[in-house]
């Protein structure tokens, strides 16, 4: 072609893309738009973020380190490692999933950068652009901005207050049609620190079988529940269900910052036959997660010691019973009582605080006044509740239950509620929804 039937560019235009405009962080939304301006007298008490790590109070086990620090001086793992990640780690992976009856191997796992990584893979192998995925609500923010960068619907189905945020099962059934192409269930869950009994998840199941529709499971806080309560992995009860199961080094290992997790493929019946074969070249993209960590995998999920887990379990569910105790004698607050997980959410009497019109004023105000910062719930899709994280230090929770005792007494006037109705009436009414 020559030159001159070529269109020439005047000057520099390069738009960003289709999918770019399409991502959207709904945390990062709301949370940049807040005025945040503490307190100058009070030191801030940051109960938004959800990293372990922040406080330092919280150390990893040295085993954990040494497994790293062995692998880098082993000098054997270097180079380039195969895109769903080394065998021996997969089988590593493997084995710390399985449970009795279910029994998986390395080619039942794909390694990922992180569990986020494992979540973008999974609804990508599953869904077209135009199709849609069913996530909670209140849910992970992440789900809806994995998705919707691709294409792909979200649709939002309720989780119950009233009932430790179980899922509205008839409202999820009402919402799945043919263009749905997964579940996605989070258990245990952030925001809400719930643990779905065993029942319940046969329920989910049951349902998803009747509709014949794949579920992803976001496990990242697997085994992460307080005492009276039992994990069970969606996976290990499903006889017919095609699962994909997300999970990682993250939270139960205290290591956010070093992006290991993975994709456990639970499938009977070889229904995901064409989904194993397409996640595989999904992982092409990005040629697989660090290979230090995840060489060192294979011992530190063999060999960390289990007083490490419980240990951490109990400091934060002795924080957890702190904050649901102390924060359900504040008028105007109902705190739904965590089960697992690291959070806590809480449910605000909106109409009996005049002068606040939501649960992001709610919040923004409490850190101009009291410095303290809490997530407001807008950000998980369930206005008039705000989460706290139970992984702060022990003085802190007390010092931030004080302030925001202070908070609501200050702004605190039952008689200017309406028509007796509150914000938070999803405890009591059980409709949840908006």
């Amino acid at each position: 072609m020559s030159s001159k039937s070529k269109k020439m560019r005047m000057s520099w235009e390069v738009p960003a893309s289709k999918m770019s405009h399409q991502t959207f962080n709904p945390i990062r939304n709301i949370v940049d738009t807040m005025k945040l301006t503490p307190n100058p007298d009070k030191e801030m008490i940051a109960l938004s973020i959800g990293d372990p790590t922040v406080f330092n109070n919280l150390p990893i086990p040295e085993h954990i380190n040494k497994c790293v620090v062995d692998k880098i001086h082993g000098q054997k793992h270097n180079g380039y490692n195969p895109s769903i990640g080394y065998e021996d780690s997969r089988a590593a992976v493997a084995k710390y999933s399985s449970t009795p009856g279910k029994e998986l191997t390395a080619k039942d796992v794909v390694l990922t950068g992180g569990c986020s990584m494992a979540l973008d893979l999974c609804i990508c192998v599953l869904a077209n652009p135009g199709q849609n995925i069913l996530v909670p609500m209140p849910g992970f923010s992440i789900y809806k901005t994995l998705a919707e960068s691709h294409g792909i619907l979200v649709k939002h189905y309720n989780l119950r207050p009233e009932k430790n945020w179980e899922v509205d099962l008839d409202h999820l059934e009402s919402l799945i049609d043919d263009k749905t192409a997964t579940i996605l269930i989070n258990n245990p869950s952030n925001p809400c620190g719930s643990v779905f009994s065993r029942n319940h998840l046969l329920s989910i199941l049951e349902l998803a079988k009747r509709h014949k529709v794949p579920i992803i499971s976001d496990e990242i806080y697997e085994h992460f529940v307080f005492s009276g309560n039992e994990y069970h992995s969606l996976g290990s009860l499903s006889d017919d269900v095609p699962i994909l199961s997300c999970s990682g080094l993250t939270k139960r290992f205290l290591v956010p910052g070093w992006r290991l997790g993975w994709i456990v493929i639970n499938d009977r019946h070889d229904t995901f036959t064409e989904v194993r074969a397409g996640l595989v070249r999904l992982s092409q993209r990005l040629l697989g997660p660090n290979s230090i960590v995840q060489a060192a995998l294979p011992e530190i999920l063999s060999a960390t010691p289990q007083h490490f887990f419980d240990e951490t379990v109990q400091y934060v569910e002795e924080n957890a019973r702190n904050f649901y105790n102390r924060i359900s004698k504040v008028p105007g607050l109902r705190p739904v009582e965590p089960q697992g997980a690291m959070y806590m959410m809480i449910g605000i009497d909106i109409d009996c605080f005049p002068g606040i019109k939501d649960d992001v004023d709610f919040t923004e105000r409490m850190v101009k006044e009291q410095s303290v910062f809490c997530l407001p719930a807008q950000c998980f899709q369930f206005p008039n509740f705000f989460r706290v994280v139970l992984t702060i230090p022990k003085a802190k929770v007390s010092t931030a239950c004080e302030r925001i005792k202070e908070f609501c007494k200050k702004h605190y006037c039952p008689s200017k509620a309406t028509n007796g109705s509150t914000g938070s009436d999803k405890l009591t009414n059980g409709s949840g929804s908006h």
